[in-house]
């Protein structure tokens, strides 16, 4: 049986060694992204300890993890080469959810864990009210571009990440009306 639920301190093992993995993974693909430091075991901390952090369960053993958080991302306040599905209506911000930090364990990689994942984020934002979700990716992670697009994800344009290990680097952005 498969589960979504929030994290806890007790996973934090567990997902470190699938972001550990992951990171090995990207780098194999010679990608920079999750090469600066981040993601690190503080900031799963973090998001565990403020609600942001979920897993994806699957008979006792985590499939895949992310952060979803549910307000405005600096980093999405500007986008170029193209434009969200949502805008902004007369100056309010739209109601949108984000996924971050989003990996699968590496044994499980090419099952469809990663689209739950998504359908499991979306469904929890349409129930907060939300009316798309939103994510990015660094241009050369064609795996997760292709989980995003069979997921019912649009490529919107490019962001650049404000703060943090990799700020200003450029990624794909991505979002899903809900």
């Amino acid at each position: 049986m498969t589960t979504f639920r929030h994290s806890t301190p007790e996973d934090i093992e567990e997902i470190m060694e699938i972001i550990e993995r992951a990171r090995a993974f990207l780098r194999s693909q010679g990608l920079d992204q999750w090469q600066k430091g981040y993601p690190d075991q503080q900031i799963f901390l973090s998001d565990t300890a403020t609600g942001l952090g979920y897993v994806l369960e699957e008979e006792g053993r985590i499939a895949a993890v992310c952060a979803l958080t549910f307000t405005e991302d600096p980093s999405y306040g500007n986008i170029y080469g193209g434009q969200w599905l949502t805008e902004n209506k007369g100056g309010a911000a739209p109601a949108y959810a984000a996924i971050h930090r989003m990996a699968v364990n590496a044994a499980l990689r090419g099952e469809g864990y990663a689209g739950r994942l998504f359908e499991e984020a979306a469904a929890l934002a349409r129930e907060r009210g939300m009316e798309s979700i939103r994510i990015d990716t660094h241009a050369g992670n064609l795996p997760m571009q292709r989980a995003l697009e069979k997921s019912g994800f649009s490529r919107c344009g490019t962001i650049y990440l404000k703060g943090g290990a990799e700020d200003g680097d450029a990624r794909i952005a991505f979002e899903k009306i809900l």
